[in-house]
């Protein structure tokens, strides 16, 4: 079916961009007045700290442009993204990005000149001016870095580096983005191109053949570039370790997470929980090598669905109304947040010519907690807005109960409140069907869920720790070594009832989040704590969700670890992992009773 224009598609089924300015007149009044207003935040250049007045007005300054800024960026980006083709919006998006890297430029000077000073000044200045109070927070992270942060002199010279200190990312993305091809795939006697976006489809695929085949394909090239991807990922650790060392951080690890305030113990304690629960894995694994009827189950059948896919259509509304019927259990007043979202126009649903594909909440204290989808009707098309509309929330309740400075939350727990809602509505339709086919088709995405996030994502953070402990250590990580280690780790957590095809070794390659740095651990500890937290709410009713509610308000006034105390999740232990482990075991159970029945 052709897709439509952007002109096509009706204005109550578009979100409302008004709301942040009411046309582009308004946008480019607006740009064109900030260009000139953003030099002021000069003229405290060597006073910031002169006296607790001066940092008062120049927070307060920088929180203003801050706003004004971002109004600009979201008006830009979010019309960019629904019509990509319009060279209108790409302008808005240029100009608004030269705007912001000028504004960087201009503020360079700020986190040097503030570190020059100890923090028990700004103690000072806390007592004397209580307006400040507002900025302790935010002021304690910034202080958190002075021992870590270099010269002036020093700071300019990595500042200038910088692209070439990123270049091993820029050369991976490039290389896998643009040069790596994987030719054709025959299927069904039709030629497809093969490609890392459409793999999914073939490693699904029913015929455990075509299975195979796209396995093949996929591996056998990415071990062609090989030796050239290891350097890449060689390098990319070398830098985070040599930066690491320069700014007296103990490792890259721990450097990576200090700006979450996250110990490296965590990050050790979910490899080690995990680890140790790996036999409901293996479980899992028996059962899938039951369910597809294999003598043997190797590695390009873990993707093989155990119950083919439900026929079932949604409209719009259908979803929505299923969305905020699962949802009730949140309270009136999330459940009013909801209807804002859907009546006030925050969400984008349907695809059009040039529409960015995927899908997204985004927004912040000036504008609508915006959603774009692409919804077609689909299973996954209800659960991505379930799962959206928790990003929403979280921001909605972010900015309402917090200032400005206060009101962004970390990456580090954004996917709790979208996964939270995710669970809630997967166990609603479980509960509400009474067809076998569609609960077993439900609890099968239940368990592909807890695989690909829990376990495939603390598989890749002990690979990713390994490499870069070995590296310290002076062992050479030679495209040999990345490949036998990253073997090893994979047969651990594939158990002996699974065939780990020797292929498997050059996965890693293929894995982006690896030049993210420590990143994909939060995947894993994100869904645990979502767990521990949509148990609360069913088991403590109205007090787990006032806690639930006031995780959400807490935005970002705390360190990570300290916002999911608000609902009784302790990351520094292990039990809020056992526990979704253990769903995730029950789940096993309940899926092969209702499969015997």
């Amino acid at each position: 079916m052709k897709q439509k224009e952007r002109a096509e598609i009706k204005i109550e089924d578009t979100w409302d961009l008004t709301v942040i300015f009411k046309n582009d007149n308004e946008f480019y009044l607006e740009l064109n007045n900030l260009k000139t207003d953003i030099k002021e935040i000069t003229k405290y250049k060597g006073i910031i700290l002169k006296n607790s007045k001066n940092l008062l007005e120049f927070l307060e300054l920088s929180d203003k442009l801050d706003r004004r800024l971002y109004k600009l960026y979201y008006y830009a980006h979010l019309n960019f993204d629904v019509d990509t083709t319009n060279s209108n919006s790409l302008e808005k998006m240029e100009k608004v990005s030269e705007l912001m890297t000028n504004y960087s430029d201009l503020t360079s000077f700020v986190e040097s000149e503030l570190l020059k000073s100890d923090f028990s000044l700004i103690e000072k200045y806390l007592v004397e001016e209580k307006e400040l109070k507002k900025y302790r927070f935010n002021l304690e992270k910034i202080y958190r870095y002075k021992k870590h942060v270099l010269s002036e002199k020093e700071e300019s010279i990595l500042a200038n580096l910088s692209n070439s200190l990123e270049a091993s990312s820029s050369i991976y993305e490039s290389l896998t983005d643009s040069d790596l091809t994987f030719g054709n795939i025959k299927v069904d006697g039709k030629i497809y191109e093969f490609t890392e976006s459409n793999y999914s489809k073939f490693i699904e695929n029913k015929d455990r053949n075509i299975r195979k085949k796209a396995f093949n394909i996929l591996y056998k090239t990415y071990s062609k570039y090989s030796h050239t991807i290891a350097n890449t990922f060689r390098s990319n650790i070398e830098t985070n370790t040599k930066i690491a060392k320069i700014r007296k951080y103990n490792s890259s690890i721990e450097a990576s997470l200090f700006s979450d305030n996250i110990d490296v113990s965590i990050y050790d304690n979910l490899i080690k929980t995990v680890r140790n629960n790996l036999s409901v894995l293996y479980d899992y694994y028996d059962l899938k090598k039951e369910m597809l009827g294999l003598k043997e189950l190797h590695l390009y059948d873990i993707y093989a669905n155990m119950v083919n896919d439900v026929d079932r259509s949604y409209t719009f509304d259908e979803a929505k109304n299923i969305v905020l019927d699962a949802l009730k259990v949140l309270g009136d007043d999330y459940q009013n947040k909801l209807n804002k979202a859907f009546n006030n126009r925050y969400i984008d649903k349907y695809n059009n010519k040039g529409k960015r594909g995927g899908a997204y909440s985004s927004g912040f204290y000036d504008t609508n907690p915006y959603i774009l989808l692409n919804f077609e009707g689909k299973y996954n098309d209800v659960t991505t807005l379930a799962h959206e509309l928790g990003h929403s929330m979280h921001t909605l309740y972010s900015c309402e109960a917090n200032p400005y400075n206060l009101s962004q939350y970390k990456i580090f727990v954004a996917e709790v409140a979208s996964t939270v809602n995710e669970l809630i509505l997967i166990k609603y339709l479980i509960k509400k069907t009474n067809k076998k086919q569609e609960k077993l088709y439900l609890l099968n995405k239940l368990l592909e869920l807890f695989k690909g996030t829990i376990f495939r994502q603390t598989m890749f953070s002990e690979f990713e720790e390994k490499m870069t402990y070995d590296h310290e250590k002076g062992i050479i990580l030679t495209n040999d070594y990345l490949n036998k280690e990253y073997y090893r780790i994979v047969k651990d957590y594939f158990g002996n009832n699974v065939i780990s095809d020797d292929l498997i070794k050059y996965e890693w390659m293929r894995i982006p989040h690896f030049y993210y740095n420590f990143y994909v651990y939060k995947y894993a500890i994100g869904l645990s704590a979502a767990c521990k937290i949509v148990h609360d709410i069913e088991e403590l009713g109205k007090v787990g969700v006032e806690k639930y509610l006031k995780f959400l308000k807490s935005g970002g006034s705390m360190y990570p670890s300290d916002e999911l105390l608000l609902c009784d999740v302790d990351i520094h232990k292990s039990d809020y992992i056992e526990e979704a482990l253990s769903f995730f075991k029950n789940t096993i159970e309940e899926f092969k009773k209702i499969s015997k029945e």
